[in-house]
């Protein structure tokens, strides 16, 4: 018992935790930009899967680890455009839609990396992200290793998640977002489009999703296989309900979900006894589960999502 307590007293574990949820800041910002405009998008699984290809790609072909992120970032922006085209100006299902867009982004995904590799007995692999050592904050017992020791794109996870939030609830911009997701009638009584705000809404926060997927490939792999993401996209989507839709709490959602993995890893090492490693890999999606009931009780959904809208009709 005492063992399974000093794991939170680990720096190690701390650390693992924001490299965990690196992908699901990412993914869940990208699925709250798309729902506070008022289109769901189920796409998303899909769409990480194609932008840590597509980034991993990039690498592999002699481009900067940089280079590859804003790959993979416009690759999921533009199958965001191809969702938004559907779903907005044609006003068919956004659930279909959606995993219409998973199938088709896998599938291409899966496609196009045995075009480019069509024999590996092993998947090659690339340089990642190194850690980054900030002079004074690193050497900080404890917090220099757990806080101070990561990524770039991990540190830029968090910014995201900040502009984000300062956006969408301090500018016209992300007033018009949020009205949008509400009532796009009135939007639209104020002079302002509502297709186009959610068609960008969407490919941004499509984008988002992509460089969810490319992290894992670019910092966390150093190799691409096509069941990497992991259904990363689905726990992404539950974390957006579980904020009640604000990018703060989005953030610490994904932080919490992280924490559960990070634990239930280095609690198979410390239970004895032959428990199935499967039930340990249960724990974040079980606790996550019981978080999401309790909080969804009290959550507001954005009163058009998912209601097609019309300048002819209204929503």
């Amino acid at each position: 018992m005492m063992e399974a307590l000093e794991i939170f007293t680990s720096a190690s574990l701390w650390g693992a935790v924001l490299r965990i949820a690196t992908p699901l800041i990412f993914g869940t910002l990208g699925v709250l930009i798309c729902e506070r405009a008022g289109v769901l998008n189920l796409g998303i699984e899909g769409i990480m899967t194609l932008g840590a290809m597509v980034a991993w790609m990039t690498v592999y072909q002699g481009g900067n680890l940089w280079v590859g992120l804003l790959a993979a970032a416009f690759c999921g922006g533009m199958f965001g455009l191809l969702h938004a085209f559907l779903t907005v100006p044609l006003g068919l299902s956004q659930h279909v839609t959606g995993l219409g867009i998973t199938l088709f982004a896998s599938s291409l995904t899966y496609y196009v990396y045995r075009l480019s590799l069509p024999i590996s007995s092993s998947p090659p692999t690339i340089e990642p992200f190194q850690s980054l050592s900030i002079p004074g904050l690193s050497d900080i017992p404890f917090f220099g290793e757990a806080l101070f020791s990561q990524t770039a794109p991990t540190y830029l996870a968090i910014l995201v998640a900040l502009i984000t939030a300062y956006i969408l609830a301090r500018t016209p911009l992300g007033l018009a977002v949020r009205m949008t997701g509400e009532n796009p009638h009135a939007v639209e009584a104020q002079g302002l489009d509502p297709i186009r705000i959610r068609i960008g809404a969407i490919v941004a926060g499509s984008a988002l999703m992509a460089m969810g997927g490319a992290f894992l490939t670019t910092a966390t792999f150093n190799s691409f296989f096509p069941t990497m993401v992991q259904g990363r996209g689905w726990v992404c989507i539950a974390l957006v309900v579980f904020s009640s839709w604000r990018p703060t709490k989005a953030l610490l959602g994904a932080l919490l979900f992280a924490l559960f993995d990070a634990y239930q890893l280095r609690l198979q090492h410390v239970v004895e006894g032959g428990v199935p490693y499967q039930l340990f890999l249960m724990v974040p999606y079980v606790l996550s589960i019981v978080a999401l009931i309790l909080m969804s009780r009290r959550a507001r959904v954005p009163q058009a999502l998912m209601a097609p809208y019309t300048k002819e009709s209204g929503y």
